[in-house]
């Protein structure tokens, strides 16, 4: 995807765009107003239209371009390799053709952030290996051997190779994109019993009810009812930023979650599951009430930045968070983490696994037994001991009596009111 930028140094505008895998930069001596962005901008997409239909000639773009020259002998070799040792190539469209198809098809129903990412993935690494090859001409081994090639390169912040559930990403984006171009032009995607890379698990770092009350004490006052809500609901970070006081429900005792706040952007929640409605406890509401009344009336952030802008997460994340955790001497770990405390405290109070779900925004419970199951202490008596006791012969420390039938409704309701003060709430009732 050709995109039109400004360089700092001179405040001219250019051309950023891939082509035949290298990455070009084209400039102009053209400022940076709208008029000039606008024809810039048109030359941008008539640049892109002629890469992805193969019928570019560079040097009429860009005359005088070192590249052009370049590109214009490679292109000459090219073509005599191919008609001397393959033979004339497969007709059909280019990778770049069906991936601009898919994409714009496509694009009305992703939400902004989604689209970027997935635009990035074409220019950086889809476009530049497959760009100018006809669909018909990748095989199942070039797909593999890209897959390698993704892993080993670099990553984000310098890491030595790409994180085996980055290169998912855009494995995924790069089958769709077959997929789409076998549906649309017949072509068979040699995209076939390719599966995803093996994740590691998931590994969180919630923290315990006595760290969670302990970093309430001690943050700033104006922030104790952020990490309040923070952890007592299980709200993402940027669900809790981008909560609006209409979303607010004093009456039913409810947080109405309907949007998200992502690279600044505040669009619709992330699926369809994420849309939720999440009980207020006690201490939260206490929490919000408290907010409400030390902000302005006007005020349309639940949790405004001292600009009244969306409470960013970087600044929040430098400046109170890491501090914070130093100050008592925790280990580091994301605000992410706020979530999965929520979700193992939840857990660990005996709550539905189906309710927990649905509070945290998930679909099923799949991923709360996955990656919570090993923080649930032995309040729901999740540890084998009832098993040991049966094949034993011996009563389980906890055990109920062994014969129900034998007490009386009063001794019944008696032993389930014992069991509910202490926090048995898993059925054995």
């Amino acid at each position: 995807m050709a995109k039109v930028r400004v360089r700092p140094e001179t405040g001219h505008l250019y051309i950023d765009f891939s082509y035949r895998g290298q990455r070009c930069r084209e400039q102009t001596a053209l400022d940076d107003t709208p008029a000039n962005r606008k024809l810039v901008d048109g030359l941008a997409r008539k640049v892109e239209k002629a890469i992805a239909t193969g019928a570019i000639e560079y040097e009429s773009f860009f005359p005088g371009s070192p590249r052009a020259r370049k590109f214009a002998a490679a292109s000459e070799a090219h073509q005599a390799t191919s008609l001397s040792v393959e033979g004339p190539r497969p007709d059909g469209p280019t990778f770049a053709v069906a991936a601009d198809a898919w994409f714009r098809e496509n694009r009305p129903r992703w939400r902004q952030s989604h689209a970027e990412t997935l635009s990035a993935i074409l220019d950086t690494r889809l476009l530049p290996h497959f760009g100018d090859r006809p669909i018909a001409t990748i095989s199942r081994a070039d797909i593999l051997e890209f897959r390698s090639r993704t892993q080993t390169a670099t990553g984000r912040k310098g890491k030595e190779e790409l994180s085996p559930s980055r290169v998912n990403h855009i494995m995924t984006a790069l089958r769709m994109i077959l997929a789409d171009a076998s549906d649309r032009d017949g072509v068979d995607s040699a995209f076939r019993n390719i599966k995803p890379l093996r994740l590691p698990k998931m590994d969180v770092h919630p923290v315990t009810l006595d760290e969670v009350n302990r970093l309430i004490a001690t943050v700033r006052l104006d922030y104790q009812p952020y990490l309040v809500t923070r952890f007592f609901t299980g709200l993402r970070t940027g669900e809790i930023n981008a909560l609006e006081w209409k979303h607010i429900d004093f009456d039913a005792d409810l947080i109405r979650v309907r949007q998200s706040i992502v690279q600044g952007v505040v669009e619709n929640t992330k699926t369809e599951g994420s849309a939720r409605d999440i009980p207020m406890v006690p201490s939260v509401r206490a929490a919000l009430v408290e907010q409400r009344a030390r902000l302005p009336e006007d005020t349309r952030w639940v949790f405004p930045s001292p600009e009244g802008a969306p409470l960013n997460l970087v600044n929040f994340t430098n400046r109170v968070w890491n501090p914070l955790l130093r100050h008592l001497g925790l280990a580091p770990r994301r605000p992410y983490q706020t979530r999965h405390t929520a979700a193992t405290l939840m857990l660990a109070s005996g709550e539905n696994p189906e309710w927990v779900a649905r509070v945290l925004g998930h679909t099923s419970t799949e991923m709360l037994f996955r990656v919570y199951s090993r923080y649930v202490p032995n309040l729901t008596r999740n540890d084998g001991r009832a098993f040991t006791g049966l094949v034993t012969g011996s009563p389980a420390a906890g055990a109920l009596p062994a014969s129900l039938a034998a007490l009386s409704r009063s001794q019944l309701e008696q032993l389930i009111q014992q069991l509910q003060s202490k926090g048995d709430r898993n059925g054995d009732a």
